[in-house]
């Protein structure tokens, strides 16, 4: 995959004045897999764009979730560099930001509590933790349920905490993973137009994995189409009713 693609197509955030910049996340001939076990995926190289939405797809077991991980700094590389703005990733940071399909709120925290997780970590004044989380709780269309358990919530409901709890820190790119693969058709939808929605104004960089083709050109800049090896732009601007029946077949056959 060539870092070097056609000029970008991203959104411009509505609040890029008081948004952190996106970071501009970059891989180069790397082999990527477990130590002592075979690689997923080699000679990859890959660059992802400061604030766009890079969606990646492939075949199941093609290593999307190994990439996430090492993205994110929790798995090296076996081999080649990867870095975030020139320096090379070696550990998590909170400038990245790992959502998952398994929503893994705090089951005895409610969902104020739960947002203002990262922010308690970083040691946040608590009046400041409060106003982030009931701020992105709003957000995400969630400001009357702040005081409830995950458990009363719903699938989509706490996909909704979930990234609001991402987003609260602010980071400079976020990782998600199959992020609504559990959810039932309608709420997904929903959350993909939420998604679209919220991340226009935070000016981060968000790879996106999932198997959906048609989430995948709805949600993103470009798509990584891995067992090929190509990235695909994807016009601007995003609407379900869009002609996009060449990229699709693109992405279906390589799958």
């Amino acid at each position: 995959m060539s870092a070097h693609a056609a000029p970008p197509t991203t959104r411009v955030p509505a609040t890029a004045a008081s948004a952190p910049p996106g970071a501009a996340l970059r891989l180069q001939a790397v082999r990527l897999g477990r130590a002592g076990g075979p690689a997923v995926l080699d000679r990859l190289d890959l660059g992802i764009r400061p604030g766009e939405v890079l969606a990646v797809v492939g075949p199941s077991g093609c290593g999307k979730s190994t990439l996430l991980r090492t993205l994110a700094g929790l798995l090296p590389p076996l081999a080649g560099t990867v870095t975030q703005d020139g320096t090379p990733i070696t550990r998590p940071d909170a400038d990245r930001a790992l959502v998952f399909q398994d929503d893994a709120l705090l089951p005895w925290r409610t969902v104020r509590a739960n947002v203002e997780l990262p922010l308690l970590i970083r040691r946040v004044p608590r009046a400041e933790r409060r106003r982030s989380a009931e701020d992105w709780l709003a957000r995400v269309g969630l400001a009357d349920h702040a005081l409830k358990l995950p458990h009363q919530l719903s699938g989509g409901q706490r996909q909704r905490v979930q990234l609001a709890r991402a987003l609260a820190a602010r980071p400079r790119a976020v990782l998600m993973d199959e992020p609504f693969g559990a959810l039932d058709a309608q709420t997904r939808a929903g959350m993909q137009d939420l998604l679209v929605d919220v991340l226009a104004g935070t000016g981060a960089t968000v790879v996106f994995v999932t198997h959906d083709v048609d989430e995948a050109l709805f949600v993103a800049d470009r798509v990584a189409l891995l067992a090929t090896g190509t990235v695909l732009d994807v016009p601007a601007p995003r609407d379900r009713t869009a002609d996009h029946s060449a990229l699709r077949a693109q992405i279906l056959s390589s799958l």
